[in-house]
């Protein structure tokens, strides 16, 4: 079992930067592959970015490629997602999540694990 618990969100200004961290429990953290999803008021849940279980294939949204860089660190246990330039459409929760897989799945139902989440909210 994991239980991820999200943080580094709040409030910034369009074109500002922040990074989430997503802390990890679990003796088997390094074999997970692990996934940032958002969620806008009224309306679904979305795909941000995701990180191979060793780091050495990651995946974008294309709303966020080339802004957002997604990093993990198996010894600690942490999964990072590094936001720059950041547009008031990524106004979001962002939500943290593991998958039992070798690739980078895109999907919300390859997940088997979640985080709270941590509210994002960027001014025009």
């Amino acid at each position: 079992q994991v239980q991820l618990v999200e943080s580094g969100g709040g409030l910034v200004q369009t074109g500002g930067s922040l990074r989430l961290s997503c802390a990890a429990s679990g003796r088997t953290f390094s074999s997970y592959a692990m996934g940032w999803f958002r969620q806008a008021p009224g309306k679904e849940r979305e795909f941000v970015a995701a990180i191979t279980w060793n780091g050495g294939v990651t995946d974008y949204a294309k709303s966020v490629k080339g802004r957002f860089t997604i990093s993990r660190d198996n010894a600690k246990s942490w999964v990072f997602l590094q936001m720059n330039g950041l547009k008031p459409e990524d106004t979001a929760v962002y939500y943290c999540a593991a998958a039992r897989s070798l690739v980078v799945p895109t999907k919300m139902d390859r997940y088997d694990y979640w985080g709270h989440g941590t509210q994002v909210t960027v001014s025009s």
